[in-house]
C-alpha cells in the first residue's frame, strides 16, 4: 500500500511530465526535416503541441518554468543537433536562448488556462503565436522550427502564404494541439466521468471552435488549389547554378586556389553546355580572397595573383557572374584601428570582370556573424573570436541588381529565411530572388533541408521565383507556387542551369507584410491584461466585507 501510495506521488509530480516534455520534443524535431525523415514528417506537427499544452494544464507556475526549460532545451537539441558541427558554443548558445524562452513561455499558457479557465486554449494558441514572431525579431532572431515551415511540401497548405506569410500555416497547424490537450485536461477536471462522455462534453462545448477551425482549413485548401498560378506563357530566364561542394572559409591560399580551380571548372561546364545564360551564379563568400581589397590595396601578393586570375577569367566571358564575396573597405570612420578595414558579407555582379553592383548582407547570423555588446561581454567576444567566427558590418540598403533588363535581389544565406527581407527586395522592385549559401560548414543533409524548407516560402508570399546556389547543398529552382522545380544531387560538384518564369504579380504579403503576427502579439497582449484585471476586481470584491 505504502509503495502505491508513493508511486501516485511520483509519477504525476515527475515521470509523466518529464515523459510529456521528451514526447513533445521529439513530436516536434520529427516533423521538419531530420535524420529519420529527410524531409520531415508534417502530419507530426499538427499534434505536436499537445504534450505541451496540456502540462499547461497541471501543477503550478514554478513547474511550468521547470518543464519549460526542459523542453526548450531537448526539443532544439533534437531539431538544431548539427550546430554542434559548427561548434560545441554554438549548440550550447541555441539550447540556452530556447531554454530561457520556453522557461518564460510556459507560465504564460499556465496562465492563460488560469485566467480563462474555459477557453485558455484560444489565448495559449495566440501566445504561441506571438512567440514565434518575437523569436524572429531583433538580434537574437532566429526562425528556424517556425512551425508552418513543417509543411513546406504541402504546396496546396502553403499557398495563403502571400496573405498571412508562413504565420498563416502555423496558426492552422497549432490550433489542433491547443484544442485536443484542452479536451484531455478536461477529461482530468470531469473526475468520475468516463473517457468517452468527457471527451463529448468537451466536443459538445466546444464544437463551435473547432468547425472554425475545420471551415479555415477546408478555405486554405480550396484556395490553395485555385490559387496556384499559371505561369506556362511566362517570359523565363536561364541561369547557371554552381556548387563546388566545399567548405570555402577552410585552409589557406591553397585551398583557395584549389576551391577557384572547382568553381571555374563547374562554370565552364554549364556554359558549354547552355553558352547563354543569363546569369552564372557562384555562392556565398564561394571565392574567399577579398577581390575589391586586393585589387585596391595589394598588400598580400598570392592573394592578389589568386584575385588577378578571377577577374582575367571574368574578363573573358560574354555572361554575367554573381559571386558571393567578403567585401573589404577601408573606412576610418567604422573601424578607427590600424589597416581601417570594415568587412561586409556580400554579394557582387561582375560584367565582363568589372564590378558593377553590391549587395551588403543587412539580416547577419547572431554570434557567428554578428555580435554587438563586445564592451558589455567582453569574454563572451573573445570566445566567439577563438571559435572561428567571422564578423562582418552590416550592410544598409536592400539593394536590386539590373542585369540586361533582368532585376533580381540576392539575400544571402541566413536571410532568406526571413519573410519581411524577400518582402523589401520585391518592394524595392526585385523580380527574382537569388539566394546565395554556404551550409556546407554543417555536414548535414537536414540541415540544408530545413534552410530550404523555409527558403521555399518566399517564392510563395512575393510570388516571384527563386534560385539558390550553395556550397554544398539545396542547389535549386522553385516556381511561384513553392514547388522545386529542378535541384541539384546535395554534397557534390555539379553545376545546374535553370529556367524559371519571371512573374510581377503582387501578394498581399508584399502589400501588408507580417500584419497576422503582429495583430496576434496585440490580442494576446490585451486578453492577459484584461484575464489580469478581472482577477483583481474578483479579488477585491472578496476581500470587501458586505454589509
Amino acid at each position: 500500500m505504502i509503495e502505491t501510495r508513493a508511486w501516485k506521488r511520483i509519477l504525476p509530480n515527475g515521470l509523466i511530465p518529464l515523459g510529456a516534455v521528451l514526447l513533445g520534443a521529439v513530436l516536434f524535431a520529427g516533423g521538419f526535416p531530420n535524420l529519420i525523415w529527410k524531409e520531415g514528417l508534417p502530419l507530426l506537427a499538427w499534434i505536436a503541441y499537445v504534450p505541451v499544452f496540456w502540462l499547461s494544464y497541471r501543477g503550478g507556475g514554478a513547474g511550468s518554468c521547470f518543464w519549460g526549460a526542459l523542453y526548450g532545451y531537448s526539443a532544439y537539441g533534437l531539431f538544431n543537433y548539427w550546430l554542434s558541427v559548427f561548434h560545441p558554443l554554438a549548440g550550447l548558445i541555441v539550447g540556452i536562448i530556447y531554454l530561457v524562452f520556453f522557461m518564460i513561455l510556459f507560465p504564460l499558457l499556465k496562465l492563460a488556462v488560469v485566467l480563462f479557465p474555459q477557453r485558455g486554449y484560444l489565448l495559449q494558441v495566440l501566445l504561441w503565436m506571438s512567440f514565434e514572431y518575437l523569436r524572429t525579431q531583433g538580434f537574437l532572431g532566429y526562425p528556424y522550427g517556425i512551425t508552418g515551415y513543417s509543411q513546406w511540401r504541402l504546396i496546396p497548405l502553403i499557398q495563403i502564404a502571400d496573405i498571412f506569410g508562413v504565420w498563416g500555416v502555423s496558426l492552422l497547424v497549432v490550433f489542433p494541439s491547443a484544442w485536443l490537450a484542452a479536451a484531455l485536461a478536461h477529461r482530468e477536471k470531469a473526475g468520475g466521468a468516463s473517457w468517452k462522455d468527457s471527451i463529448k462534453g468537451f466536443f459538445r462545448q466546444e464544437k463551435v471552435w473547432g468547425i472554425l477551425w475545420l471551415g479555415a482549413l477546408t478555405g486554405t485548401l480550396v484556395y490553395g488549389y485555385t490559387a496556384q498560378i499559371d505561369y506556362t506563357d511566362a517570359p523565363v530566364v536561364r541561369i547557371a547554378l554552381i556548387q563546388h561542394n566545399t567548405d570555402p572559409w577552410r585552409g589557406g591560399i591553397k585551398e583557395y586556389r584549389k576551391n577557384y580551380e572547382v568553381l571555374k571548372q563547374l562554370s565552364d561546364e554549364a556554359l558549354k553546355v547552355d553558352p547563354k545564360p543569363d546569369l552564372v551564379v557562384w555562392s556565398e563568400t564561394a571565392f574567399v580572397p577579398r577581390i575589391y581589397w586586393h585589387i585596391t590595396y595589394r598588400d598580400d601578393q598570392p592573394s592578389y595573383s589568386l584575385v588577378k586570375e578571377l577577374i582575367d577569367y571574368l574578363s573573358a566571358q560574354e555572361v554575367p557572374f554573381v559571386i558571393g564575396n567578403d567585401d573589404a573597405r577601408k573606412d576610418p570612420a567604422k573601424n578607427p584601428e590600424a589597416d581601417h578595414r570594415v568587412d561586409y558579407n556580400a554579394v557582387m555582379v561582375f560584367d565582363k570582370g568589372t564590378i558593377t553592383g553590391v549587395y551588403r548582407k543587412l539580416h547577419l547570423v547572431p554570434f557567428t556573424e554578428h555580435f554587438p555588446y563586445k564592451k558589455q561581454f567582453p569574454l563572451i567576444y573573445e570566445a566567439l573570436e577563438k571559435a572561428d567566427t567571422h564578423f562582418w558590418e552590416r550592410g544598409d540598403e536592400a539593394t536590386v541588381f539590373t542585369v540586361n533588363g533582368l532585376k533580381f535581389s540576392s539575400p544571402i544565406c541566413f536571410e532568406d529565411s526571413f519573410g519581411y527581407l524577400s518582402r523589401d527586395f520585391v518592394r524595392n522592385g526585385a523580380d527574382l530572388i537569388v539566394n546565395l549559401s554556404n551550409d556546407a560548414w554543417s555536414n548535414s543533409l537536414p540541415a540544408q533541408m530545413q534552410h530550404l524548407s523555409m527558403a521555399l516560402f518566399r517564392a510563395v508570399e512575393t510570388r516571384r521565383s527563386m534560385v539558390r546556389s550553395t556550397a554544398s547543398g539545396q542547389t535549386c529552382a522553385i516556381d511561384i507556387n513553392g514547388a522545386i522545380i529542378a535541384m541539384a544531387e546535395p554534397f557534390a560538384e555539379t553545376q545546374l542551369t535553370v529556367q524559371v518564369p519571371v512573374i510581377t504579380r503582387d501578394s498581399w504579403y508584399t502589400r501588408y507584410g507580417d500584419f497576422l503576427p503582429r495583430g496576434c502579439v496585440a490580442a494576446a497582449g490585451l486578453l492577459l491584461i484584461l484575464g489580469v484585471g478581472r482577477g483583481i476586481l474578483k479579488h477585491i470584491k472578496k476581500e470587501i466585507p458586505v454589509d
